[in-house]
This record gives structure tokens, C-alpha cells and sequence, in this order.
């Protein structure tokens, strides 16, 4: 089931997000402040083509860097994903079949609001 959620989210929704996610990557990495920005997009935007069967889990060690950058990225990136995330939930929960896409897609929030100090694993390895 998860397989079958999975190729039905990449075909509505999926393959758009990821790029977004890999144009705004592409975009910080041109400047070298911004690097880290960029590969925490590229892990969005991997999270966003597969998103069914894996967890968002805090990264042990991430420390203040990783809070500073998460403050930093809220303010100029990570409120108006969640809000995008959250319109597409409620547009897709219109319908049955988009209900779990729906789930996927607020489940795709808090890493859009706090994408650094976490790691992306399967959910059956995920930590508490």
C-alpha cells in the first residue's frame, strides 16, 4: 500500500515539489553562505518524491548552529512552504483518495519549517 501511495503522490504532487525543493537547493548553493540551505532543500526535496514509509527525527548533536539557521530559515523561506504545503493538503483532502496525500502533505511541514539539525530515515528505524 505504501508502494502503490507512493507512486500516486509522485504523479500528482510529488514530482513538483521535489523540483521546487531542487531549484530553491541549486538557488542557495550559488552562494557559499547559504550552502547549508541548499542541501537541506535537496533532503526536502528527496522527503518530498517518496514521502510514505519514512520519518522526519531530530539529528543528535545538531546544537545552536543548527537552531540559528533554523530561525534564519523560517524567516526567509520555511513559513510560506508550510502555508503552500498546508493549501495543497486541504486541496487535496476534497477528495477520498486524496485524503492520505493530504496527511503526506502536512506531514511534509515541519520539515519545511525546520529543516536543519533533522534527518530524514525509514519509519521503521525511526528514533523516539
Amino acid at each position: 500500500m505504501r508502494t502503490l501511495l507512493n507512486v500516486i503522490w509522485l504523479l500528482l504532487c510529488g514530482i513538483w515539489l521535489a523540483l521546487g525543493y531542487a531549484v530553491a537547493g541549486v538557488i542557495c548553493c550559488v552562494l557559499i553562505v547559504t550552502i547549508p540551505f541548499g542541501i537541506a532543500s535537496f533532503r526536502m526535496a528527496d522527503f518530498a518524491l517518496w514521502p510514505f514509509g519514512r520519518k522526519l527525527v531530530a539529528r543528535p548533536g545538531a546544537g545552536i548552529p543548527s537552531a540559528l539557521g533554523n530561525v534564519v530559515w523560517i524567516l526567509v523561506a520555511g513559513w510560506w512552504l508550510a502555508l503552500v504545503h498546508i493549501a495543497t493538503a486541504v486541496a487535496l483532502a476534497i477528495t477520498i483518495i486524496g485524503i492520505p496525500l493530504a496527511v503526506a502533505n502536512l506531514k511534509l511541514v515541519p520539515v519545511s519549517l525546520v529543516p536543519l539539525g533533522r534527518e530524514i530515515v525509514p519509519a521503521s528505524d525511526a528514533r523516539s
